[in-house]
């Protein structure tokens, strides 16, 4: 269900609207100011298109487009002029709000974050994003983990980013941790079309999970982002699909959390999430408890390594055009600490 995308709202339902931002052109501070001003202003038409809606998500890179630029003059912070005009958007309309920042890293590259506000324009949720999409993206890898918080009507929600969702263990994460939408915002162009649709179906499905997921839309001369926002309910089903490719077009649903909760009790067949963990609990007491996954073992060992390991091509950015990093993931807090 989806309630006539969220006009006939039901007392448990959450109305989520993605907005198929246009992409932007961003070079200068002034530049950056009004496209953070024509964000606020979606945020006033998201709330007068739809008076149920609960949450406006934004896509990745809303503020800076796809250039990649680092310049600092461009970037943002949690206490400066593009984060405050969300929060008071956000108090202005009574309307939670998803937003995508490049953020100023004083010890080495940007981050890639995204922020979650409440509709008393309060910041709920902070995230970094975890998988850049390298080697075409320069962020910093997230140090933050993935956070997950009481949304609106009380829904617990988690926010990943574009490259984030093609990993399992991501979506995985969210829901061990109690997400029950997971929202994915994103910069994407047409050649990732069929795997944005897959993954945030299977996404979805594997862990009995709403995925709210949007790219940037239309064209800024160079990149063609498509869209493609997707509400996918928690049996791997799309209530809701942005094909159109019409940019600033917001794609709204209600989705029902309550219901993922009743699933992730109830269902016996493909809960997966609990099974994961409690393998063949038909033949053994409580199913098997371990952890026969040798990624996983080595990956907490600090061994992660492939069997192809020295054949792989691209370790750095170099075939993108940025110089090899000599950093070590951590090195800055390490230091700091001694």
């Amino acid at each position: 269900m989806n309630g006539l995308g969220g006009l006939n709202k039901s007392p448990n339902g959450v109305v989520i609207g993605l907005c198929q931002l246009k992409l932007p052109v961003v070079e200068t501070p002034a530049d950056l100011a009004a496209q953070t001003a024509r964000v606020v202003e979606l945020v006033g038409k998201a709330r007068r298109n739809l008076a149920t809606m609960d949450l406006i998500v934004f896509p990745e890179y809303a503020l800076h487009g796809l250039s990649m630029d680092m310049n600092p003059a461009i970037m943002c912070r949690l206490d400066g002029p593009e984060v405050a005009a969300f929060k008071a958007a956000c108090a202005q309309h009574r309307i939670w709000g998803c937003f995508s920042i490049m953020e100023f890293n004083p010890d080495g590259n940007p981050y890639n974050s995204g922020i979650i506000i409440d509709d008393t324009g309060e910041l709920r949720l902070y995230y970094r994003k975890m998988h850049p999409w390298i080697p075409v993206e320069p962020w910093e890898p997230g140090d933050l983990g993935i956070p997950v918080i009481d949304g609106p009507k009380g829904a617990k929600l988690a926010l990943i980013i574009c490259h984030d969702g093609m990993f399992p263990e991501m979506a995985r994460e969210c829901a061990y941790k109690g997400a029950e939408i997971m929202i994915r915002t994103a910069g994407y162009t047409a050649p990732i079309r069929s795997s944005w649709q897959f993954t945030n179906q299977a996404n979805a499905f594997q862990n009995l999970m709403v995925t709210a997921n949007v790219c940037m839309c239309g064209s800024d001369g160079t990149f063609d982002s498509m869209g493609e926002a997707m509400i996918v309910n928690f049996d791997g089903s799309v209530i809701a699909h942005g094909t159109t490719g019409r940019a600033d077009e917001i794609i709204t649903a209600e989705v029902r959390p309550d219901l993922v909760r009743e699933a992730r009790i109830n269902w016996g067949v493909e809960n997966n999430i609990y099974q994961l963990g409690h393998r063949g609990y038909v033949a053994v007491k409580g199913g098997a408890q371990d952890c026969p996954y040798t990624f996983m073992q080595d990956m907490v060992a600090g061994q992660y390594r492939l069997p192809w390991e020295d054949q792989v091509v691209h370790k750095d950015g170099a075939s993108c055009g940025f110089p090899a990093p000599t950093r070590a993931f951590g090195e800055s807090a390490r230091k700091a600490a001694e």
